[in-house]
């Protein structure tokens, strides 16, 4: 076990796609942390296949490298916003961040927030200009704005006066004279790590003290909690005192929090992470970030603590409040059970249980459905992983269009979650963009000419005008353009959104689809299924090209007569159909609509499969809305 002063604790924090996760690698290279002839993949942190396929970080993930006789502990956190939250709760574990900033793009929405809680916590980054080797890179002018960023979120003067690499994370240099040190090795990385980060402040002689902020589970040892210890030192099998903090109001913090239990456990198991691997120890001590099993219930900002006065517990860590609601529900399709496991109410309550002991940003209701129950997470993204996870697993269910989680303020005024958007796009499609965000409700905010034809606009925006947007701006911009936006708090409501002005393209038959059928339905709408492809009665086929539904029936067959030429149906051309990836069809569904989900399948139908009850849900609701009248407000989510 090295010395405290031989310890440095960091996380790596930065927008998407900025090279977190690649630098990381580098970093393992540098430090020889495998052997030569090891075969070691790329993106080692992303060990998560579904992280590996988006190439984005899901889950906040722990390292150690060792250099010159020092412990170099780093956490590698998510740059996409819906996982936020990750980044909050392991900033408390660590005494300094590399802030990484892409040399092209600058700070980003992401950016801003990762620095301003690292700034909020009184932590002192170190910042990476990374991708300097690209083209129309402009290290220069992205450090001129991370300052200017720095002091727009008010940083203290030690704070702004923070040292600075430049380099590149895939090729492995980093330096810190552009122009005059060779371009090789991460041996500035390390020696500003050592020399500028400070080592833990803590007393490995006092009485044992931990936080919990992150949580994992293990079927063979139940819950899993992971945090810095803080003081003194834990040997396995001894006991302390678990305290439950909350806070009193969560959506005021500066009403304080309070102690709401207290229970003696036992250390059964303790666990060091060294490069990638979890090694197993006796004694855990101040300083380092540990893996600790034991108690049977443990959440998130539970303080350890060998004393049991109540004054010993430490401050609840945030949680991350949802802003996105969506049904998760049976399949009652009736190919239900054919490509999967159609789970039934109760086993889906409880593969939800278990994802909601790692998952803290996620929120499970039970409204008393016999179907279903809501499901809230950050972000339409968040939501959607952990549809894809179930879906892997085998699962069969029914999901509904994601809405987003309103309030009311104390007048009563409906307040919705607002995102600020930024854009970066090429010149000629600015016009469009601003156009459609517009009917979106959001509100142009700067326009901003950063070099190379690209224009960077920001908006703020609901979050409801962004559901279903992202593929609609990669046709608009022609896959040219890069969308990113954070959540920035509630707003006043800005007023009814249009959905899609195209409606849904309905099946009134069960069976395999025909070429015949298509080819006829193809001329007024977009299909979604292939020839001979099975569908069912209340199926989406396709998109209308008008606004309402249309019946069809796409299992059709030619009648055969006895005057057939041969050479009639050579010219018969059947375009290919579109296929909707899982968040393209939760953006494109509408309210009455369901988006069904099966190992083999993503399909789309409609919420009541049968037409005429179809039909007579339509008009009692039309007569209720009638009666009510319109309401000023929406009714609170």
């Amino acid at each position: 076990m090295p010395t405290v002063n031989h310890i440095r604790n960091i996380a790596i924090i930065a927008h998407i796609d900025h090279g977190k996760t690649t630098l990381i690698d580098s970093i393992f290279r540098a430090a020889r942390t495998f052997r030569d002839n090891e075969q070691v993949a790329e993106r080692l942190m992303d060990n998560n296949d579904l992280e590996r396929e988006r190439g984005i970080t899901i889950r906040a993930k722990h390292c150690t490298v060792s250099w010159n006789g020092y412990l170099i502990n780093i956490i590698d956190t998510p740059g996409h916003a819906d996982f936020s939250g990750e980044v909050e709760r392991v900033l408390s574990m660590v005494d300094s961040v590399l802030l990484l900033v892409d040399a092209n793009e600058g700070p980003m929405p992401q950016t801003r927030y990762v620095l301003m809680r690292s700034l909020r916590l009184g932590l002192r980054p170190i910042v990476v200009i990374n991708k300097v080797d690209r083209p129309n890179s402009r290290p220069n002018h992205t450090l001129n704005k991370t300052f200017d960023l720095f002091i727009d979120l008010g940083a203290t003067e030690e704070q702004a006066h923070f040292p600075v690499l430049y380099g590149s994370g895939l090729d492995g240099w980093l330096v810190r004279d552009l122009d005059k040190d060779a371009h090789e090795g991460m041996d500035a990385l390390f020696e500003t790590i050592v020399h500028q980060v400070s080592p833990p402040k803590v007393d490995r002689k006092g009485p044992f003290l931990m936080q919990v902020s992150t949580l994992a589970w293990s079927d063979y040892v139940g819950q899993i909690g992971c945090g810095r210890v803080l003081r003194g030192t834990l040997n396995t099998g001894e006991e302390f005192t678990r305290f439950v903090t909350r806070w009193k109001n969560p959506a005021d913090q500066a009403v304080g929090w309070d102690v709401t239990g207290s229970t003696r456990e036992k250390g059964l198991h303790f666990w060091v992470t060294r490069g990638l691997q979890r090694v197993e120890a006796d004694k855990i001590s101040a300083g380092d970030i540990v893996w600790l099993a034991g108690p049977a219930e443990i959440g998130i900002g539970d303080t350890f603590s060998n004393i049991e006065d109540p004054a010993e517990a430490l401050k609840p860590l945030e949680i991350e409040e949802p802003t996105v609601s969506m049904f998760f529900l049976v399949n009652t399709g009736p190919f239900s059970g054919n490509e999967g496991t159609a789970i039934m109410l109760r086993q889906m309550k409880e593969r939800l249980q278990r994802e909601l002991r790692t998952n803290v940003a996620l929120r499970m209701e039970d409204l008393g459905r016999s179907d279903g129950v809501k499901v809230m997470g950050r972000g339409e993204l968040h939501l959607a992983i952990l549809i894809e996870e179930m879906r892997r697993e085998g699962l069969e269910f029914c999901v509904s269009r994601p809405e987003v989680i309103t309030h009311r303020d104390a007048d009563g005024n409906t307040m919705e979650p607002i995102e600020q958007l930024i854009i970066d796009v090429p010149g000629k499609y600015q016009g469009i963009i601003i156009e459609k965000l517009a009917q979106r409700k959001g509100e142009l905010r700067t326009v901003e000419n950063s070099g190379a034809a690209v224009v960077r606009i920001e908006f703020e925006i609901p979050t409801r005008g962004l559901i279903g947007y992202r593929s609609e701006f990669l046709t608009d911009t022609r896959g040219l353009g890069i969308m990113s936006s954070r959540f920035i708090g509630y707003g006043a409501w800005r007023g009814e959104i249009a959905s899609r002005n195209r409606g849904s393209l309905v099946s009134i038959a069960t069976g395999p689809t025909t070429a015949y059928s298509i080819e006829a339905l193809q001329e007024r709408s977009v299909i979604f299924v292939q020839p001979m492809e099975r569908v069912y009665t209340g199926q989406i086929v396709g998109e209308n090209s008008r606004t309402d539904d249309m019946e069809c029936n796409p299992t059709k067959r030619k009648h055969l007569t006895n005057h057939r030429s041969s050479t009639k149906d050579i010219a018969v051309t059947i375009e290919v159909p579109r296929k909707m990836s899982l968040e393209q069809a939760l953006g494109w569904i509408a309210a009455d609509e369901l988006v069904e989900i099966t190992p083999k399948a993503i399909r789309m139908r409609k919420a009541i499969l049968d037409s005429l009850q179809r039909r007579r849900a339509q008009k009692a609701q039309s007569i209720a809305t009638q009666d009510l009248g319109a309401a000023p407000n929406p009714p609170p989510t």
